[in-house]
């Protein structure tokens, strides 16, 4: 084979390099494009992966479509989930889902839908490159890629990013290990044409003393079916038709099945997410079970809170100590998805004892409105919270870590958390500035009147909104990526938030714990 230099632009260097167009790549090719970043994706396969893979759309994944401005056509394409029915031992309960739905849609759709706005931006994925090598330096990176052609590439970039799965290239190439277990469970995935009494846009989990199984409606009139397997479960569509009378009690007909395979899958989270100017985003960072459909969300905010910081930095807006703040964070939601996809198929492979007692506790869970209060955002992916590494360093521990702030009729959350319902979304195109919310009566209060003199004097990285409507005084600083930055119920609180967006300027972020 022969070898080339193939510079990316006039420099030779490469802003960005995404060596990976899953949807996590994607995702990031186009926000950062959006940001005014150049970028170059690369994808080994020579043509566009299909199959409906990962297909539930929590809403914070769908804020990321929102962002790249796909989520109309994703809502046009997809299906509405607007419960969760739970099919107990002796009984059904059924969750609404309330501002918490997701959307069903099959993932070469999504990644089709992000590959055509990236082409609108003025961008495309290069097909057939496989990256061989990769050394770090002290300004970036230096990646060597096969093309299609059999010529290896000498591509300068001056920040990578891993995008490239499970048996992530960058990742070993760095030297990141990932470590974790296989689970020792075979898991069916079929899909086709089922006929019975049930009603589009739920999704039915049926926990019974048999084995339990998932049965979702999708788009176009197809429906998924999936579950743990006894070993040597034979793939045929006879079998799928007994698993469903066995573990749903019958009334299901299975008509024709397009797509019928088996497949393992395994807890894994990498050591880091972060060597020097290279990170990891998608399941080159985490891998868990598909119980509860987190996978794809999790990647999706992966590469949602990176881009803002790095295209923030590569702008000059933010110091490069920015960057710091996206191995803690998303490690930690890393780490608490995982805990709750282990959490999730426990209960789905419980024997026949241990069922009645789960089937007993789910029933006073839905009776308390545990699991529509607190289960369904847990699902949503609302209750992921980062540690408080953007906070002025100087701040005392004990307010960083304090109770959230009650006031009458409403909760200010805490840094960290992901930004309340209530709180209006930022308009599209809202760039990398934060945004203060003040609230309270009168709109000419001291709290008002302070929030409108930090914009003015940091507009280039400060927007400024007072809101009356619900009655109680305060402040919420909101980052780009929809988390708190600060929340506080006075005036003279918000002396931390300019401290922030100096020391953001600065580089003097709080370190991580």
């Amino acid at each position: 084979m022969t070898e080339s230099t193939l510079p990316a632009s006039e420099s030779g260097s490469t802003p960005v390099l995404i060596v990976g167009a899953g949807p996590c790549g994607l995702a990031l090719a186009c926000e950062l494009m959006q940001l005014g970043v150049p970028v170059r994706i690369l994808e080994a396969r020579t043509d566009r992966a299909i199959g409906s893979r990962a297909v539930q759309l929590w809403p914070l994944g769908l804020d990321v479509l929102r962002t790249v401005g796909v989520l109309d056509e994703a809502l046009r394409r997809g299906l509405r989930v607007h419960s969760n029915v739970y099919h107990l031992r002796d009984s059904v309960l059924t969750v609404p889902l309330g501002g918490n739905e997701p959307l069903l849609l099959p993932q070469e759709q999504t990644m089709e839908l992000l590959e055509e706005a990236l082409e609108r931006l003025g961008g495309r994925v290069e097909r057939g490159v496989r990256v061989t090598a990769v050394e770090l330096t002290d300004s970036g990176a230096s990646v060597k890629a096969e093309g299609p052609d059999g010529v290896m590439q000498l591509i300068e970039a001056d920040w990578l990013v891993g995008a490239d799965g499970v048996h992530s290239v960058v990742r070993d190439q760095l030297g990141i290990e990932f470590g974790g277990v296989r689970l020792p469970l075979d898991f069916l995935l079929a899909e086709g044409r089922i006929e019975g009494d049930y009603e589009p846009g739920t999704l039915h989990y049926h926990l019974g003393p048999k084995g339990s199984v998932v049965f979702g409606p999708m788009p176009g009139g197809r429906v998924r079916v999936s579950g743990v397997l006894a070993p040597g479960f034979p793939l045929t569509t006879e079998a799928v038709q007994e698993l469903l009378d066995e573990r749903t009690g019958g009334g299901l007909k299975v008509v024709e099945l397009d797509t019928l395979a088996t497949f393992a899958t395994a807890e894994r989270i990498a050591a880091g997410m972060r060597r020097g100017r290279a990170f990891l985003v998608g399941d080159a960072a985490h891998t868990h079970t598909p119980v509860g459909g987190q996978g794809l969300n999790l990647g999706l905010q992966d590469a949602h809170n990176l881009a803002w910081k790095l295209a923030a930095v590569i702008n000059g807006q933010y110091a490069p100590a920015l960057l710091d703040s996206y191995e803690p964070e998303r490690l930690q939601a890393a780490r608490q998805i995982v805990t709750t996809t282990h959490r999730l198929i426990k209960m789905f492979t419980l024997g026949p004892a241990a069922s009645r007692v789960q089937n007993a506790s789910w029933k006073v869970l839905g009776a308390t409105g545990v699991l529509r209060n607190w289960f369904v955002p847990l699902l949503a992916g609302r209750r992921v919270r980062y540690p408080e590494v953007l906070l002025p360093a100087h701040r005392p521990a004990s307010e960083r870590r304090g109770a959230a702030l009650r006031l009458p009729g409403r909760a200010l959350p805490k840094p960290g958390a992901r930004a309340p319902h209530w709180v209006p979304a930022a308009a599209p195109g809202a760039g990398t500035g934060f945004r203060l919310l003040t609230l309270g009566r009168p709109a000419g209060s001291a709290l008002a009147g302070r929030g409108r003199r930090l914009a003015q004097a940091h507009s280039a990285a400060l927007t400024h909104e007072h809101h009356t409507r619900w009655g109680t005084t305060g402040y919420v600083l909101v980052r780009p990526d929809g988390y708190v930055a600060a929340s506080g119920t006075d005036a003279a609180g918000l002396d931390q938030v300019e401290s922030l967006l100096i020391g953001l300027r600065a580089g003097r972020l709080t370190p991580s714990a």
